[in-house]
């Protein structure tokens, strides 16, 4: 298969990160099925890229023509067997290993033997993931990033049996999507959240030490390092929860000391404390 072969795109999950997936593919003349387990996930989400593709209407940076043009090639779906007819596929559920390879498994009987299987997987190991199909060699991860309409960067990971044609069409398809893709291989975190996450749990420890306050820490960071936004204020946009179960999958996965999360994060998210999502983290919202 070549990247102008790829015509057709299967995304699974139609919340934030698939959904804006859905966007950016649309947005090449690409035909999109998203899928989701229900009728209420997929309309929600097509809710949000109407939002999206509307802002940028506002903004000038796309015509009121060209907006409808994308919202008309995205189809939705509920089951397995509309993904039939799709040349790629993008998976973006949220970060639960059974119920990933499980989603891999049906993925497997539904396309073609040579449709490749990509994975938004921030943390996981992809390798297990397809570990769970018969096309090992076809299971790519695709890491996007979010919101992804706006951001460049895409990581495209290799596993131990990933061939490297696959790794090269996804890539040329990243760039085909009007996105920047790096390679990387399945290590946790690959290159962004392996150095990035780390640091955000290190801006909880220097809290929890009365190193600064909240506001401080991240007015330094900003001010200091050119950050455009503080740490702490990251980790509510990110989620809280997300940002410790990327943690606990490092701490896991390394059986390095130097990866535990910190127990302030810990105690917020049982708190029920995840950030802008629930209208409270280390900001009220």
């Amino acid at each position: 298969m070549k990247v102008e072969d790829i015509k057709n795109v299967g995304v699974i999950g139609a919340g934030t990160m698939g959904s804006g997936i859905a966007q950016v593919v649309s947005s090449s003349d690409k035909n999109v099925v998203l899928a989701d387990v229900s009728d209420s996930a997929l309309a929600r989400g097509i809710k949000s890229i109407e939002k999206s593709v509307g802002r940028l209407v506002k903004k000038g940076v796309l015509e009121e023509e060209n907006s409808k043009s994308i919202l008309s090639r995205i189809e939705t779906t509920t089951e397995f067997e509309g993904l039939r007819g799709v040349d790629l596929v993008i998976e973006a559920i949220f970060e639960d290993m059974n119920i990933k390879k499980e989603t891999f498994q049906k993925l497997d009987d539904f396309t073609r033997p040579e449709v490749i299987l990509a994975t938004n997987t921030s943390s996981l190991p992809i390798i297990e993931i397809a570990a769970a199909t018969s096309r090992p060699d076809k299971v790519v991860g695709m890491h996007f990033f979010n919101p992804a309409p706006l951001m460049q960067l895409v990581e495209i990971i290799k596993t131990l049996s990933t061939s490297d044609e696959t790794v090269d069409l996804v890539y040329q398809f990243s760039k085909a999507i009007g996105k920047e893709p790096v390679r990387t291989k399945d290590i946790p975190g690959f290159i962004v959240n392996r150095i990035l996450v780390p640091m955000l749990n290190e801006a909880v420890f220097a809290l929890e030490d009365g190193v600064g306050s909240v506001e401080d820490i991240d007015k330094a960071m900003k001010l200091g390092t050119n950050h455009p936004i503080g740490p702490l204020a990251l980790i509510d946009l990110i989620g809280l929860d997300v940002t410790l179960d990327v943690m606990d999958v490092f701490y896991r996965e390394f059986q390095d000391s130097k990866y535990r999360a910190a127990p302030l994060l810990r105690q917020m998210v049982r708190a029920g404390w995840l950030g802008r999502k629930s209208g409270k983290g280390f900001y009220e919202y």
